[in-house]
């Protein structure tokens, strides 16, 4: 059984022991893909885990905005003001710049783009502020776990939400992740987000293609006599499990 399985089964189980958990609950979409190495991007063709935990993700929202960092010169650090139609502003603050490698190759160290040529590049913890609250955000992230880094995240929302990103650590370079998460109403809303590397300083992470989305943009929950047919289209299609908020 390969790790991306195992991965994919593991947050399946995971999904079915915390399915009657509070209300004060996220749902998580999780994928990843291992990497080639350092020299070599993986194909679009071979980000099977990481794309079905996208498009999982992406079925539960309408009408979001994606920041793939195209509009960015290279090398610009922080703050860097983005727009999300549809769920207003973010300003994104702390370390990190630009990076730009040309599609279908590398930096050398094994971070790239998941489209166009830009991403974001960094060792350190930077944060997303929201002029409004949101409910919803997903990301990519290259390059992640090679040096036995793994990715936090808190949430400001009332309280601190404490999340960790379950990427495999001690792999090989370039390899790709997509990790989303959706607010169950309005209490789990969240005004920022801050990434945090467990690796600061020995391991580099690359993000791209981030998206937000307002309590308005996630599509209704299905109702009960349909979960049967959700839950067996989530393991299908990725990892979802819920995360029990922590205070």
């Amino acid at each position: 059984m390969t790790r991306n399985l195992k991965l994919t089964l593991l947050a399946t189980a995971a999904a079915a022991v915390f399915s009657a958990g509070s209300a004060n609950a996220y749902d998580i979409y999780f994928g990843q893909d291992l990497g080639l190495g350092e020299g070599t991007p993986l194909p679009v063709a071979s980000r099977v885990q990481s794309t079905a935990a996208q498009n999982s993700f992406l079925s539960n929202l309408v009408g979001v905005g994606t920041e793939t960092f195209e509009g960015f010169a290279t090398g610009t650090g922080a703050p860097l003001a983005l727009t999300f139609p549809g769920a207003g502003t973010a300003t994104l603050g702390g370390t990190g710049n630009i990076a730009t490698v040309a599609p279908g190759t590398t930096n050398g160290f094994g971070r790239y783009a998941i489209s166009g040529a830009n991403y974001w590049e960094v060792s350190g913890a930077f944060t997303i502020a929201f002029s409004d609250p949101v409910a919803a955000f997903g990301f990519w992230g290259v390059d992640i776990g090679d040096f036995n880094g793994q990715v936090t995240l808190t949430l400001q929302s009332g309280g601190i939400v404490n999340l960790t990103v379950p990427n495999s650590t001690n792999i090989a370079g370039g390899s790709v992740l997509y990790y989303g998460l959706i607010a169950e109403g309005a209490g789990e809303l969240f005004t920022s987000i801050t990434f945090g590397n467990t690796a600061a300083g020995t391991d580099v992470f690359a993000f791209d293609d981030m998206t937000i989305g307002s309590l308005q943009q996630v599509r209704p929950t299905p109702e009960p006599g349909s979960l049967a047919l959700f839950g067996l289209a989530a393991a299908l299609a990725g990892a979802v499990v819920r995360i029990r908020r922590r205070a």
